[in-house]
């Protein structure tokens, strides 16, 4: 880029401003990288615990179901007794402009939907654990989601990033060498010119004194 650009004081004082804008660039970039990866990094540790807790969640919650399955036969038809799930909505949150999901499941407190006659405590026992697991489900999603979307976000900031320090920066640096360079050069040529112009005018007032 240096040879294209015209070496004067005007365009040497708006690549110092460009270098510049580039370097504060850079360290919001590094900034904002720093902030998401860190929220990403707790998500991430979230995540591990809310997993941690639906596996085990799960196997209490089919090994309730074996049981009812056992005492009472396959509970297919208990299970459509069951109501389809409608507390679920989505919304959003933004970390350094990057939007992340929040999943809403209405904190509703569990109700037996079926007859009690043709059941247990058992099949009441795998409802319960299923709900629970409903709700980790729910929570894990939000979690996931939000560290994929930040994880992404993380890649292109790193990407704008380095090409702000490996490519632009360096070439705005090399421009302003370029043009300093080539001004400190035709100053000394100014100079040396108009030191021979006085010393020829010297030269000519001393023989016109003669």
């Amino acid at each position: 880029m240096a040879d294209q650009v015209f070496p004067t004081k005007g365009n040497l004082i708006s690549t110092k401003k460009s270098l510049d804008l580039a370097k504060v660039g850079f360290e919001l970039l590094d900034r904002k990288r720093n902030i998401i990866v860190r929220e990403m990094m707790a998500l991430i540790d979230r995540a591990e615990t809310i997993q941690s807790s639906i596996d085990s969640c799960y196997a209490d919650a089919y090994l309730a179901l074996q049981q009812a399955n056992i005492a009472h036969g396959i509970c297919a038809d208990i299970a459509e007794a069951v109501p389809v799930e409608n507390g679920l909505s989505l919304s959003s949150r933004s970390v350094m402009g990057v939007e992340i999901p929040l999943v809403h499941l209405d904190p509703e407190p569990v109700e037996l939907s079926y007859g009690f006659m043709s059941t247990s405590s058992l099949v009441d026992e795998a409802y319960i654990q299923f709900d629970r697991v409903k709700k980790l489900t729910a929570e894990l999603a939000e979690v996931e989601n939000s560290v994929y979307r930040l994880a992404t976000a993380v890649g292109k900031t790193q990407k704008r990033a380095n090409a702000l320090k490996n490519i632009v920066i360096p070439r705005f640096t090399r421009t302003v060498k370029f043009i300093t360079d080539s001004l400190e050069e035709k100053e000394r040529e100014e100079f040396s010119r108009l030191k021979v112009i006085k010393a020829q005018k010297n030269a000519a007032d001393k023989g016109k004194r003669q």
